[in-house]
């Protein structure tokens, strides 16, 4: 937790969801960002296994290094197109311009602000998982020849 792009995670999620929590708008919206939801698990049993001293080459670590890495893509990279097309297709609808600009506004920040740091920590993630797949046995990462 010690993490700031943690907490600007969290602080854009309350944000948003305050609107639609308060306010009964864009629920649908919502739930589709709530799908992302699905990864959180594999980050938790990640830092789980980092406490108790698991060793990151175990077979336990990789399988959910690697159920990690898929699904956070799956829910949070890969729908990134088919969000924004609807998100899109509601700029200047009837519905869109009876939000009022601060609904808009907690919509569209918050987004972009969530998808900036999903794709931060997508990069981050399969850095993690390269390294830790092409460690040696010792556990220290491969050289390339090109180093």
């Amino acid at each position: 937790m010690r993490d700031p792009y943690i907490v600007c995670h969290h602080l854009a999620v309350l944000y948003a969801y305050g609107y639609v929590l308060n306010r009964g708008v864009l629920p649908y919206f919502a739930n589709f960002r709530l799908i992302s939801e699905l990864s959180t698990p594999f980050v938790n049993q990640r830092w789980f296994f980092d406490v108790v001293g698991t060793p990151r080459s175990s077979w336990s670590v990789l399988l959910n290094g690697f159920a990690m890495t898929a699904v956070f893509f799956v829910v949070r990279i890969a729908v990134i197109p088919s969000y924004y097309s609807q998100v899109f297709a509601t700029f200047g609808t009837e519905g869109y311009v009876r939000l009022g600009l601060g609904p808009q506004v907690a919509w569209i920040v918050s987004c972009v602000v969530l998808d900036a740091l999903n794709v931060f920590w997508m990069y981050k993630i399969i850095r993690g998982f390269y390294r830790v797949v092409n460690a040696k046995p010792s556990g220290k990462p491969r050289r390339n020849h090109a180093d």
